[in-house]
């Protein structure tokens, strides 16, 4: 029953949009919407963790990948198997596949394994991104059991023409470049990028995998290794076209293209000749979005389409003596999305206002290995319908309710229902108490229950609920702003998908019957100006416990209670900038606790990852001319030359350089 009053609300709103668009003044002006900082007591984030990621950081970082970024500056894990190898997020604990990654509303995890490789995402093509925490990402869409990244891009109206290139050189033969032109008026903007990455990638490390023995002394050496057979290459272009048609209507499109090439070295651990094997992959991705926003006096409509269209292509060669080098797999993959969105919110009597969505979504996937001549085709359609009500209370209590009911595959999944709140405890402190109740639901990706061999598909959904609650203040003082959260969580999972090795010599997924995610989040943030010297210090910490409650027959007593692989129990990072004059000076630190390769947690293994703390140096220099701005900035990776390891058996880079060069007009 409850199925049918979501529908029947939902479409009722959209009625009400096409009655009242017939009697819209003419005249009317859109107003600019500015975000501003301050804005922590909203109805339309009530019982929110929301982290937008500053506009300087993401210029600072601008020659970095999207991983490389959030482990840097947020409180999400990134599981990183090497330098321009893949990288998967553990938000809050939680699987690669349980963070919903979107760009300009379209959503861009694979259908095949339903997860992002963010070493594949350059902050080139980025202009503003948020993470949503836990529960708020059901306002996105269902399945994000740790969270959801928001990636966007926007046109500066103000802007007739204007363009920056830069130009990157570092360690191990990498090199950067990229290009930005925009070129417009009031009326429309138009913008384009292209880009470039490459690297040999031959840094060396400590092989620890490997240990002789030295004759005299009995001791292990380790020996010093190179990372052979490691090179990358990346290219893309993005288009993006906007125009103002009316006073109340805005259109754009944006397309974004991109090519990666990248070799995969042996795992440390081998001992066998480096030329024994070949393994390469690469990755083609087309995406596509285009919307129009229409602006009434009190609602706003939206509706927006997208394509994403990815080509995988794999292969891994090893030698036979006497005959060369015979393919084992070589694997072919096609994966497509087509996405549609129709969203409406308007402001309501007695102070209500509300938001309403329908989405309409098909994912699909032909994978064929041409050597061992198996691969699978299948197709997934999606409905999904949200609907969310808000009020705000004697100005000091914002209540947010959301539902979303899901229809795949022609089967209804369980509705999914979101309760926040914001409580204000000090106005003029800006000091929040926030909290919030939630349920959610995650699907098998279509690799979990088809994949040749392995796949499983009698695979039940990971469903669970969610609670949070914390305290988010701001304040001013003079020139100088101080801003804090902390949010402690508890996510508690049925059915939660774990790939594993199985008896007949291949990995397949499996169901436990229960993780138990908590933990806490803290960040913190100064930054102001002391005369001609400005500053910005920021840090955030994360306590993550993801500990499997799975069946005692089934994983045994040395697994059960025991927190999950990969994942560490403490981690933060802590950035401090100075800028006096056109110089600035940057130090950015990261930390990470032990995390364990086994899911017995066997602390006496030599195969856990023990912590490590990186820590990265930036200096630069801005040079102003007439029209022309002119920037030189130089960053020391790894000062202190830490090893260290994000994956077994997959080392990364000890000290190393990059210089940039940028030139913006």
């Amino acid at each position: 029953m409850h199925k049918s009053i979501i529908i029947a609300l939902i479409l009722s709103c959209f009625a009400g949009t096409a009655l009242s668009q017939g009697i819209q003044d003419s005249v009317f002006a859109v107003p600019p919407v500015t975000i501003s900082p301050d804005n922590i007591f909203s109805t339309d984030r009530a019982g929110m963790k929301e982290t937008k990621i500053d506009s300087l950081i993401l210029l600072e970082k601008i020659n970095l990948s999207l991983s490389d970024l959030l482990s840097e500056s947020s409180t999400v894990f990134i599981k990183n198997h090497g330098r321009g190898a893949l990288a998967t997020a553990s938000f809050r604990g939680t699987a690669p596949s349980h963070t919903q990654v979107s760009w300009n509303g379209i959503n861009i995890n694979t259908p095949m394994a339903g997860m992002v490789d963010f070493s594949l995402i350059p902050v080139y093509i980025i202009d503003d991104m948020s993470l949503r925490h836990g529960a708020a990402s059901v306002e996105d869409r269902s399945g994000g059991l740790g969270g959801s990244v928001n990636i966007t891009n926007s046109a500066d109206w103000s802007n007739s023409f204007s363009g920056r290139y830069m130009q990157g050189v570092g360690s191990y033969s990498s090199f950067d470049e990229y290009l930005q032109l925009s070129a417009g008026n009031s009326i429309i903007q138009w913008g384009g990028r292209a880009y470039h990455n490459y690297s040999e990638n031959d840094y060396t490390f400590i092989n620890r995998g490997i240990g002789n023995i030295d004759p005299v002394t009995g001791a292990i050496i380790h020996p010093t290794d190179t990372n052979r057979n490691a090179d990358y290459r990346k290219y893309g272009m993005m288009q993006e076209l906007y125009l103002r048609a009316g006073s109340r209507d805005f259109l754009s499109a944006r397309w974004w293209g991109q090519k990666a090439y990248r070799t995969i070295p042996g795992a440390t651990s081998y001992e066998g000749p480096d030329n024994s094997n070949l393994n390469r992959q690469w990755d083609t991705d087309h995406r596509f979005s285009a919307d129009w926003k229409h602006f009434g006096d009190s609602s706003t409509l939206e509706l927006r389409t997208g394509l994403s269209f990815k080509q995988l292509d794999y292969i891994l060669k090893n030698i036979v003596y006497g005959r060369g080098m015979i393919p084992l797999i070589y694997s072919e993959s096609r994966q497509s999305s087509f996405m549609n969105n129709a969203s409406y919110t308007r402001d309501l009597a007695m102070g209500f206002s509300m938001k309403a969505s329908l989405d309409a979504n098909i994912y699909s996937v032909s994978t064929a290995d041409t050597v061992q001549k198996t691969g699978y085709d299948r197709q997934r359609t999606e409905l999904s319908a949200f609907l969310s009500l808000q009020k705000q209370v004697a100005g000091r209590l914002n209540l947010r309710l959301m539902l979303r009911q899901d229809l795949v595959d022609n089967e209804y999944i369980p509705l999914i229902p979101y309760l926040g709140f914001d409580l204000l405890l000090a106005e003029k402190g800006r000091l929040v108490l926030k909290g919030n109740i939630a349920a959610n639901y995650h699907l098998p990706s279509l690799n979990d229950l088809y994949w040749v061999p392995g796949g499983n598909p009698d695979l039940l959904p990971e469903e669970g609920y969610s609670m949070e609650l914390g305290l988010e203040g701001r304040q001013h003082f003079g020139d100088h702003s101080v801003e804090g959260e902390l949010m402690a969580y508890r996510t508690d999972t049925d059915n939660w998908i774990l790939w594993i090795p199985g008896y007949k010599g291949y990995w397949e997924p499996r169901n436990i019957s229960r993780v138990l995610s908590q933990g806490i989040e803290l960040s913190a943030g100064i930054k102001g100006y002391m005369g001609r010297l400005g500053y910005s210090l920021s840090g955030t910490y994360a306590y993550t416990s993801s500990v499997n409650y799975g069946d005692r027959d089934i994983w045994g007593e040395e697994a059960y209670g025991k927190q999950l692989v990969y994942i560490p129990l403490h981690s933060g990072n802590f950035m401090i900038k100075l800028m006096y004059r056109h110089y600035t000076l940057g130090w950015q630190h990261n930390s990470y606790s032990e995390r364990y390769t086994t899911s017995s947690n066997d602390v006496s293994r030599r195969d856990r990852l023990y912590p490590y703390f990186m820590n990265n140096v930036t200096l630069g220099r801005e040079l102003e001319l007439k029209n022309i701005s002119l920037s030189a900035e130089l960053k020391v990776h790894n000062i202190f030359n830490e090893t260290y390891h994000s994956v077994l058996y997959r080392p990364m880079p000890g000290r190393n350089y990059m210089l940039l060069l940028m030139v913006k007009f």
